[in-house]
């Protein structure tokens, strides 16, 4: 008898590219056989080359982008180099792989025996195979041999290695005529490398599935993206983070749109990523299904009358197009919004949402009956002229409440985007690095974030004090925190929901021995700019400079007196020459008011603080 073993690693990047291909073929009609793609493809390494790797299998941290700028790999043997050396112990190799693929430091080997097998890895033993392969060249070792040897290395197995040392130098001499002081060097570099050997085969599949996601992000970024992005859904911090991608390859993650959004992420014909149907709350598959099977089977939505005519009501209930409208998922059709649906009359006890419900309820009733018409047919559009109420849009906030609300998380902006100057200058650190601060045991002081308030609870403890309980959010993450006594009394005043706070604070060791961030400092982002901006400094093409450019500047200085002193650096390209001139003496600018309106006028600017 005997038994085979198996191992078999579930990778969520498998379903990634399967999904990624369904909507490149949904989306473009190109069915494409990643298991045949070329792999030598220009676009693909170039991606690899820029470290443009976020959301690439194995190819994705901050530190492996840094190595394959540096590398600048060409082919699928760098590749599995990198993948194999990127590890703990290995990594140390990188600068001097790198240095020798480049030609700035020469490739040597161990015995010119070994150039054969390590001339792939510039002359460094990287993959276990290399361990087994080296032990077969010099010592004559069996395949089998091989792998005990490698195996006892890797363990650090040193009676066995001491055992099989001698039998190596024996066969080195016996095999390749090598020296016994040359053989045991080539031991000792097989030592120092096999504790830390990946094996190649692993780093190989591993290095064919991330060429296939670079290569379908270099090729078909939207659908790729879309794909990421579903994959995700249920983490905050991953969905963010993608996002950020997408933005910064140039493209758009809109909101949910009844006539275009699916299940899931998708894309759209302007080539912009649509969050899906079936990731809002209160909405529903079988809702999705039935918005979908209509769509495909009649077209298009005209508008909401028609949308509710032809959807099932029991199926798509009040709940789901209360949840569908919040969200902006009416929002293609003209000449309504979002609060006009929540909106309340002073003679109707319910929302104009359960008023529309109602009335197409009864239409709908009314058709089955056949007494709307002699074909017992009506035009949704033109028969129900049904008046949608008058009265204010929601706000940039309320929107965004109301998308966390519904998606978890925000995508038509974020409350916070207003102070992304006060954000990029005066903050240096974020909530999802004062996580890994207190998940990893590891102490920091003066950490400046911005961030806004989620929750707030106040209560009183049994020993009679208050205190006071908070969810502070930034684009990264969400991070809830307990205030008693002292701590509770300073800064209560800054803690009700909504709040937009400037926050300095320290990672610390509490007597529980649990880490926890500390508040030593809090006001309002608003305040920020105005209380720690000295001067700005305005950058200046001389080729820019005209009347209108002048004037516009002239404008803003003398329209938001402060306190800051004010520059203006002025270069000029063609002479290659810079000058710094201070603009304001006695009287500066108010830096909350000047710099919004600098941005307004596209005028580039730096702080000093």
């Amino acid at each position: 008898r005997s038994m085979l073993k198996m191992d078999f690693l579930g990778l969520k990047t498998l379903s990634i590219i399967k999904d990624a291909l369904d909507e490149i073929r949904h989306v473009t009609g190109t069915a494409i056989d990643i298991d045949n793609i070329p792999l030598d493809d220009p676009l693909t390494y170039k991606l690899f080359q820029n470290g443009g790797t976020v959301g690439i299998f194995q190819f994705e941290s901050a530190g492996m982008q840094k190595y394959l700028k540096e590398l600048i790999p060409e082919n699928m043997e760098d590749l599995i180099a990198m993948n194999a050396l990127y590890r703990p112990g290995p990594m140390d190799f990188i600068p001097l792989f790198i240095d020798r693929k480049l030609g700035r430091k020469p490739v040597e080997y161990p015995h010119p025996v070994l150039e054969e097998i390590l001339k792939p890895t510039y002359g460094i033993m990287v993959y276990q195979e290399q361990i087994m392969q080296t032990a077969q060249a010099c010592a004559g070792f069996s395949l089998g041999k091989a792998d005990i040897l490698r195996r006892a290395m890797g363990k650090k197995k040193m009676d066995v290695m001491m055992s099989m040392k001698q039998e190596f130098v024996e066969g080195c001499a016996k095999t390749n005529n090598i020296n016994e002081k040359k053989a045991e060097e080539i031991f000792d570099i097989m030592v120092k490398f096999a504790e830390y050997g990946f094996n190649r085969s692993h780093a190989a599949a591993y290095s064919i599935i991330a060429y296939q996601t670079a290569y379908l992000k270099a090729h078909y970024p939207a659908e790729y993206m879309a794909s990421i992005l579903t994959h995700n859904l249920t983490d905050i911090r991953k969905i963010s983070f993608f996002i950020d991608e997408c933005h910064r390859l140039g493209i758009d993650v809109v909101g949910p749109n009844i006539n275009e959004s699916f299940f899931n992420f998708s894309v759209n014909k302007a080539g912009q990523i649509l969050f899906g149907l079936a990731g809002i709350k209160g909405v529903g598959i079988s809702a999705v299904q039935e918005i979908t099977d209509v769509r495909e089977k009649d077209g298009p939505f005209k508008d909401v009358i028609d949308f509710l005519m032809r959807v099932n009501l029991r199926t798509v209930n009040k709940k789901a197009v209360e949840a569908l409208a919040s969200v902006g998922a009416f929002d293609c059709f003209s000449g309504i919004h979002r609060a006009q649906f929540a909106y309340r009359d002073k003679e109707d006890s319910g929302t104009f949402t359960d008023k529309l419900i109602r009335i197409v309820s009864d239409a709908k009733a009314q058709i089955n009956n056949a007494q709307m018409s002699l074909f017992g047919e009506m035009e949704s559009d033109t028969t129900l002229n049904v008046q949608f109420p008058v009265c204010p849009e929601f706000g940039l906030i309320q929107k965004l409440k109301l998308e966390k609300e519904g998606i978890g998380f925000y995508l038509s902006g974020h409350p916070l985007d207003q102070y992304r100057v006060e954000l990029d200058n005066y903050t240096n650190c974020n909530l999802s690095v004062i996580k890994d601060l207190i998940e990893n045991g590891k102490r920091a002081v003066d950490l400046k974030i911005g961030c806004m308030v989620t929750e707030s609870v106040n209560g009183i403890t049994k020993t009679g004090s208050e205190y006071g309980r908070i969810t502070i959010e930034d684009y990264y993450s969400s991070l809830s925190l307990a205030l008693f006594k002292d701590d509770y009394l300073k800064f209560k005043g800054w803690l009700s929901v909504g709040s937009m706070l400037f926050i300095t604070g320290n990672v610390i060791q509490k007597y529980n021995q649990q880490f926890d961030f500390k508040i030593t400092d809090i006001s309002l982002l608003d305040t920020v700019l105005d209380k720690n901006t000295r001067s700005v400094m305005i950058m200046i093409d001389s080729s820019d400079v005209n009347k209108v450019y002048v004037d516009n500047l002239h404008n803003l200085i003398k329209n938001n007196p402060g306190s800051s002193v004010l520059y203006v650096d002025l270069v000029d390209r063609q002479q290659n020459t810079e000058v710094t001139l201070k603009v304001t003496e006695r009287k500066g600018v108010q830096p909350s008011t000047f710099i919004p309106e600098l941005l307004t006028h596209n005028f580039k600017f730096l702080l000093n603080k």
